[in-house]
């Protein structure tokens, strides 16, 4: 039990959605100029595809190792508290970096050392976010709100986040680093406005961290449904950490963009969030929630395959809009049904155990990607993981069927 789970007006719903859609479209524009900086920093110090891969990694790797603890800190402490924690952090690490831009000692080692700090402070916050929903907002709001924050998500974080980002280093890699800085304050400020109690009721004393993430994980696994939904996620975004991470340096090197030309090819991926985003509603209506998530995997699998095929540049950003629509309609239904199936007290464990599965695999398909363009060359390794995208079909037909759907309850 979460406290302050009364029912929630209205009003109250309304403006707390506004506020948290505020919130994420904050931080995730600063998280998309990120993904722009601190990669193209890594291939002003090398031109090695493994270590520039690296970058991605280390951004994405605490969600496969502090994914779990995380989730028993957002289901033991105050959420907007930990959000704010969150930000504070990337402020200072933001501060760090530009030092040290400024003093011209930036090296490939300190570039991995801050994306770790900063990927830690994004496992908390977007734990926090997920689990916050369900206490701000009422539940006949939740399916709008989760389509607005992954519409945000979407929108700032791989559309307007890379186009800016492009921009911002175009002026200076220390004008990037700063902008970024202000974005995480602002992000901060923002909290301030939202509406209502969001500390989960505290576990009973005799339980250990250890004993609460095996509760998560066991509420995890024990459910077919969301359990498959977590392995077909991990299969989804280790096939996203594979395209982010080699990226950068195939449009670079390979499609010849420069630095602004790959952040507006990065924003198409957020041109197709925003799409999928505005339709996620009509779409669930027209094709149901069941076809309305299968699209993700036609998306990804297009998005990957397309760099493998040709380096033209209205191709691989036309598959790129697809992948990223079908991504949004995954992440707004997954979470509609993960919010609908479990306890408010048990989502912050419930989302690092699902998280771990499916974000975690984030490094591993930078990691991975990395290495067989080391070995087999860019077009192979972008080959290798679109056909993994396609190959996942035939689990999620078995796994993400009529009637499992049809048992999720309407509210909880």
């Amino acid at each position: 039990m979460v406290v302050g789970t009364a029912p929630i007006p209205s009003g109250t719903s309304a403006r707390n959605t506004g506020i948290l859609v505020s919130f994420t479209a904050v931080t995730n524009l600063a998280d998309g100029v990120l993904k722009i900086a601190l990669p193209l920093l890594a291939t002003r110090l090398t031109d090695s595809p493994g270590l520039v891969s690296a970058v991605a990694m280390a951004l994405t790797l605490p969600w496969l190792l502090t994914a779990l603890h995380v989730g028993v800190l957002v289901d033991r402490f105050d959420r907007r508290r930990l959000l704010w924690i969150a930000d504070a952090v990337r402020v200072a690490v933001m501060a760090g970096l530009a030092a040290a831009l400024a003093a011209d000692s930036l090296a490939l080692p300190l570039v991995y050392a801050g994306a770790v700090v900063l990927g830690v402070a994004e496992v908390v916050a977007s734990t926090s976010v997920a689990a916050i929903v369900p206490s701000a907002v009422a539940p006949a709001g939740r399916e709008r709100a989760n389509a607005w924050v992954a519409g945000a998500e979407t929108a700032c974080g791989e559309f307007a986040g890379p186009f800016v980002g492009g921009l911002l280093v175009a002026f200076g890699a220390s004008v990037a680093l700063g902008a970024t800085g202000l974005a995480f304050a602002l992000a901060m400020a923002v909290l301030v406005l939202l509406v209502g109690r969001f500390a989960p009721a505290a576990g009973p004393p005799s339980s250990s961290v250890n004993a609460r993430i095996a509760e998560g994980l066991r509420h995890l696994w024990q459910n077919r449904l969301l359990r498959g939904m977590a392995l077909l996620m991990a299969v989804l975004t280790a096939c996203w950490g594979a395209w982010l991470a080699l990226m950068p340096l195939y449009a670079t090197s390979v499609m010849g963009l420069d630095e602004r030309g790959y952040g507006i090819l990065l924003s198409a991926l957020g041109a197709g969030g925003i799409a999928g985003a505005l339709g996620v509603t009509w779409i669930n209506r027209l094709l149901g929630q069941r076809w309305s998530m299968f699209a993700d995997f036609l998306g990804t699998a297009a998005m990957v395959a397309a760099p493998a095929l040709t380096a033209n540049l209205w191709v691989v950003a036309g598959a790129a809009f697809l992948g990223g629509m079908g991504g949004t309609l995954w992440t707004v239904n997954a979470r509609t049904i993960g919010q609908r199936v479990v306890s408010p007290g048990m989502l912050g464990r419930y989302s690092s155990a699902a998280r771990l599965f499916g974000w975690g695999a984030m490094p591993l398909g930078a990691g991975a990607v990395g290495l067989l363009a080391e070995f087999a060359g860019t077009e192979a390794a972008f080959g290798v993981f679109g056909a993994a995208a396609l190959l996942a079909v035939v689990p999620f037909l078995r796994v993400v069927t009529r009637e499992a759907l049809a048992a999720v309850p309407e509210h909880r």
